[in-house]
């Protein structure tokens, strides 16, 4: 038997792949509907590849989600301009994936729990204990998966010294409420950053298609988090109008046409769970995708760095590898593509 703890991304694609294989899967899943809202996501080759060899369709991934065809375009308010092809980079809504995924667990004939929020997590040395209001499981010799998010129980239950730090920006998401014509490329991710002494002071990204219902757009605002919860939920946009304007002086065209056309963005702190200091994965109980290494959105990779979590713990419990040993290669290979990352931009 395998438990999987938390059926977001990583979570169910694990468990979907394992189930197709012919394992008894356990998922246990706080929410009981598909929640992803308006979040969105881009996931390059890699990301796919995994998608694939985890065993989602192909089909449903092509019509789930659009090729970047125009890559990634950057400029900033010094007149420096870039771009860089797409590696096979789709646009994704979340919960587009996430409804994709909770298909294929279905399908798979995953033994899922939906509504069962876990409120605290004991680790054995055979397996952990498990507590759900006034339920308790005893999870001993099988491999137990903490793929519970940013704010995972099953860390906190493994390494509760290791929780979240505040990575710097506040980030607000935007979905126009109808179709918009921009001046700028379509299937295109653009960024534009402004900058003050000689950092950014803001990064505005978006992205558009033509005949699309809504346009989607972000901003990242450096500044001391708010105050409150780490996720502010979804606010009025006149409520962060003058805030969004003053932080692109730049871009004021393209801005008014996003507060002309946008109800409410979704606020909140951008975190990071720090692999410094991280513990050595041990077996039977191991963490994968943002429980483990979750790290700003700014970065990018949050989706793939947790599908290809789940391809390696996915191998190595088949080929009755450790999965502990699998996720610590994992993290090397994590921390070898951030540094790779800060150098191509500090160029």
């Amino acid at each position: 038997m395998v438990t999987v703890i938390g059926g977001g991304i990583a979570g169910a694609a694990l468990a979907g792949a394992l189930a197709l294989r012919g394992e008894r899967v356990r998922l246990f899943e706080q929410q009981a509907r598909n929640s992803g809202g308006g979040a969105f996501l881009f996931i390059d080759d890699r990301g796919h590849r995994a998608l694939s060899e985890l065993g989602v369709p192909g089909d449903l991934v092509r019509a789930g989600s659009y090729p970047v065809a125009g890559g990634l375009v950057y400029a900033n308010s010094l007149g420096r301009r870039g771009a860089i092809n797409g590696r096979g980079h789709r646009f994704w809504m979340r919960d587009s994936l996430v409804q994709i995924l909770r298909e294929f667990i279905a399908e798979a004939g995953v033994d899922t729990v939906y509504g069962a929020p876990i409120t605290d997590v004991t680790v054995t040395e055979r397996g952990c204990v498990l507590r759900r209001g006034d339920d308790t499981t005893v999870l001993e010799d099988e491999l137990i998966v903490g793929a519970d998010g940013i704010d995972s129980v099953v860390r906190a239950g493994l390494e509760p010294e290791r929780g979240t730090e505040y990575a710097g920006d506040v980030v607000l998401y935007g979905m126009t409420s109808r179709p918009v014509t921009l001046k700028t490329d379509p299937a295109t991710l653009h960024f534009f950053a402004e900058i003050e002494n000689g950092r950014p002071a803001s990064t505005l990204g978006h992205i558009w298609r033509p005949g699309d219902p809504a346009a989607l757009w972000f901003l990242r605002v450096p500044r001391e988090a708010l105050p409150g919860s780490d996720d502010l939920g979804r606010r009025p946009i006149e409520e962060w109008a003058e805030t969004i304007t003053t932080a692109t002086p730049s871009n004021q065209a393209l801005i008014s046409a996003f507060l002309e056309t946008t109800e409410s963005v979704h606020v909140s702190n951008a975190r990071n769970v720090p692999l410094t200091g991280a513990a050595t994965p041990v077996d039977p109980v191991v963490l994968i995708g943002d429980a483990d290494h979750a790290i700003t959105p700014a970065a990018g990779v949050g989706a793939r760095d947790a599908l290809e979590d789940a391809h390696a713990v996915y191998e190595a419990h088949l080929s009755g590898a450790s999965p502990a040993a699998a996720m610590l290669e994992r993290r090397r290979r994590i921390l070898e593509d951030r540094e790779l990352a800060l150098r191509t931009r500090a160029r």
